[in-house]
């Protein structure tokens, strides 16, 4: 649930860092009209995605759920000259609107969105060869989460950041006599995700207009498992 004063803090800060901006207030605006859910990341953090990708210096972007394009918007704007970003969508009409929504943002030649179950999807991407991704951003269907972790690793390269968002879940990752899949996934991802040795990881809690949920970030520093963690 959303405290009131989660929502006021956010509309601070979206009026501090995030002004108004055409292509992503239509992307919104758009979605929304779809019927798509409200469910897309908040302004704030989508430049933090955009600030993490720049800071990274990205140029090979994979996305698990792109929705409206919303957060796609934010993460291909960070692209230096030929990047490219692609992006993975299960249901036909969120990527219909996505791609309308990203052609309005100019960067239709730079995104791909492909449709599909990711767990079809992404063995065809790497016997495609298109890894290893520098970043790559998990926010799909979280039961899923724990394969789509062992995928993001095989995906990677030393260096390549791993980020999920919604893996806190209002904090019902610490009930254990919660069995919802969504949340068993959530669980089990932030399980593997702190015990695999190739990653040095954390997770944040985070609060605003969407509730109570949480953000995880993962550094691939090992491509063989039976490395060390480093950097502890």
């Amino acid at each position: 649930m959303s405290h009131p004063i989660w929502s006021a803090v956010d509309r601070y800060l979206n009026d501090l860092f995030v002004p108004p901006d055409d292509a992503l207030d239509a992307a919104l605006a758009a979605s929304a009209a779809a019927g798509l859910p409200d469910i897309q990341v908040s302004p704030p953090q989508g430049k933090l995605l955009h600030l993490l990708a720049r800071i990274h210096g990205a140029r090979n972007i994979l996305e698990l759920g792109t929705l409206g394009g919303y957060s796609t918007i934010w993460l291909a704007r960070a692209l230096p000259p030929g990047g490219r970003l692609l992006s993975l969508e299960y249901e036909p009409l969120h990527a219909e609107v996505a791609r309308a929504n990203i052609a309005r943002a100019g960067l239709a030649e730079v995104v791909e969105v492909r449709v599909g179950a990711c767990l079809d999807t992404l063995p065809q991407i790497a016997a495609e060869g298109r890894g290893p991704f520098d970043l790559i951003f998990i926010d799909a269907d979280k039961e899923n989460y724990p394969a789509y972790l062992a995928w993001a690793i095989e995906l990677s390269r030393i260096g390549s950041l791993i980020i999920a968002d919604n893996v806190v879940r209002q904090g019902a990752v610490i009930d254990a006599a919660d069995a919802r899949p969504n949340v068993i996934g959530a669980r089990n991802f932030n399980a593997l995700l702190a015990n695999d040795p190739r990653l040095v990881a954390t997770v944040l809690q985070t609060v605003g207009g969407k509730g109570h949920d949480g953000l995880a970030f993962g550094l691939v520093v090992s491509t063989r498992q039976e490395k060390k963690r480093v950097g502890e």
